[in-house]
């Protein structure tokens, strides 16, 4: 029989996270990234020009996190920084290299997306994704 902590909805979670997090990283480790770093890298193609605090929020990462990891991204060549237009914040964006890095990693994160949705017979993956999108709001 299974105690109802089991059912802990936190617990399943982050081992649910964990789990996806330990398949993309397999995934993209030939291409010398991260899952964080694919989502960050992701993000800055998607949304050029954010500050840090904005794109912190964006992929719900801490701005300490994404600050370390933006600065390794650019050690390696991936990611520019340069002056916010106001304020003296700072904005991040895709190098050609970066540019290049997603480009060929997008097959592996495409094939490990599938691979997900094929493990969630039931309920459909679109139900959980809202799931998980209406936690992410709490």
């Amino acid at each position: 029989m299974s105690s109802e902590f089991d059912l802990c909805l936190v617990l399943n979670a982050r081992m649910a996270s964990r789990a996806v997090t330990r398949l993309a990283d397999r995934r993209l480790r030939q291409h010398g990234i991260t899952a964080a770093q694919f989502s960050i890298l992701t993000s800055l193609w998607d949304h050029p020009g954010r500050s840090v605090t904005q794109m912190a929020s964006a992929i719900a990462m801490d701005r300490s996190t994404l600050s370390r990891n933006l600065a390794l991204l650019e050690r390696n060549g991936l990611v520019t920084t340069s002056a916010a237009e106001r304020g003296n914040g700072r904005v991040s964006a895709l190098s050609e290299t970066g540019r290049q890095v997603i480009g060929d990693a997008i097959p592996a994160w495409r094939e490990q997306q599938s691979q997900l949705r094929a493990a969630l017979d039931d309920p459909e993956f679109s139900t959980v994704i809202a799931a998980l999108r209406q936690l992410a709001r709490l």
